[in-house]
């Protein structure tokens, strides 16, 4: 898994987290700033995952496993250059 320490995970924006504003149900933030850091590919993978897991595990709501998962598809899209689509040539057939 990533290892972040504690200070590390203070420094990181909200924008940086899968769900920027985690709270109880009683209203309370439960996880500091946010649940799901994804400063980097590493950690985009790791909650992506892990949030799978807990949906499974009845844990976390499909909706808010489907906003981790958005965000971390755009963290691991980041970077990479878009190609071409591809184009298919048809060949003519030529008759004599």
């Amino acid at each position: 898994m990533a290892k972040m320490t504690t200070a590390e995970r203070k420094r990181l924006p909200k924008k940086d987290f899968g769900l920027p504003g985690k709270v109880d149900k009683h209203g309370e933030n439960k996880a500091g700033r946010g649940a799901y850091p994804m400063p980097d590919k590493k950690h985009a993978a790791v909650a992506k995952s892990y949030a799978a897991k807990e949906e499974a595990a009845g844990k976390l709501s499909k909706s808010a496993e489907a906003k981790i998962d958005a965000k971390a598809d755009r963290v691991l899209d980041e970077g990479r250059k878009k190609k071409a689509p591809a184009v298919k040539v048809e060949r003519s057939r030529r008759t004599m």
